[in-house]
């Protein structure tokens, strides 16, 4: 396994892999891995000649006051676990080669990124499409692959994929979750003795939606009503969101008559923690 860090050396090993007719494909981190990360590299192994992982805690999405500077790191743990599912690169540029002295450009997905997270993380999501676009042009994949516990992130990618022509395959592959159904995340080390029993209203409140939906009810308002009221029984969280939106563009609906999904934001003590659930498919708990 190769470990690259210089953005000229990526692109011409990429290059060289391209002209040999070699599929690569391309898994964007920002490390700390767990089963989730690891089972998307899994499906570039399978997908592709040459399975590329990034390690890049990317600071133009994190806002004032996030976690930026207390985000898990740890590298050599990192590539053990990337060489133990064969991942062939981890790409690991730096900070000053990302964003160079006067960098400028930004790119914007409007509509996608205006609900859920993008209401109460304004800028995150720009730092978040550029960080991805940077890296497709670097990487030169075939195929990215992304989890879809971040339903808005992946349905936002999905869509600059498509509005400015790259490319480029983008498969999003279910959320992997703890034995007792929390979704994983590199932010779970956050979360401090009763926090973690806590932080299971999050799946659990999916379950209580999926129930609903079930049963008939397709009144959005009393789905989410349900959920929050369930989410407010557990010590130390704190509703950032409920939302129930059209898959598309991910803008709220009074009515579930189409595909739609449910989706959440808690904090859990001091983490916050995201889910999602999109109606009338298998929920992976």
């Amino acid at each position: 396994m190769k470990v690259i860090e210089s953005i000229s050396e990526m692109q011409k090993y990429s290059e060289s892999l391209r002209r040999k007719g070699e599929i690569i494909s391309f898994v964007p981190t920002m490390g700390y891995f767990h089963d989730g990360h690891l089972n998307l590299m899994k499906e570039g192994k399978q997908r592709s000649d040459c399975v590329v992982t990034s390690i890049y805690v990317n600071p133009t999405q994190f806002g004032p006051g996030e976690d930026f500077e207390k985000y898990p790191r740890d590298l050599e743990r990192d590539a053990g676990l990337a060489r133990g599912v064969g991942v062939d690169v981890i790409f690991t540029p730096s900070n000053t080669d990302m964003y160079p002295e006067n960098y400028q450009s930004y790119l914007n997905v409007e509509e996608t990124t205006k609900n859920l997270c993008g209401l109460t993380r304004p800028g995150h999501f720009r730092g978040v499409t550029t960080i991805c676009l940077k890296l497709f042009n670097i990487v030169k994949p075939h195929v990215t692959i992304f989890g879809k516990k971040d339903y808005q992130q992946f349905v936002t990618i999905k869509r600059m994929v498509q509005d400015i022509n790259l490319d480029l395959e983008v498969v999003g592959l279910d959320t992997t979750r703890e034995a007792d159904g929390l979704a994983m995340s590199s932010r779970n080390v956050y979360l401090k003795g009763p926090e973690r029993e806590s932080a299971l209203c999050l799946s659990r409140s999916l379950v209580m939606a999926k129930d609903l939906y079930d049963k008939g009810v397709r009144d959005a308002e009393a789905i989410i009503e349900t959920v929050i009221k369930n989410v407010d029984s557990y010590p130390y969280t704190a509703v950032d969101y409920v939302k129930i939106c059209e898959t598309k563009n991910l803008r709220d609906i009074k009515n579930i008559d189409a595909e739609a999904v449910i989706a959440l934001a808690v904090k859990v003590g001091k983490t916050r923690l995201i889910d999602n659930y999109v109606f009338g498919e298998k929920l992976n708990l």
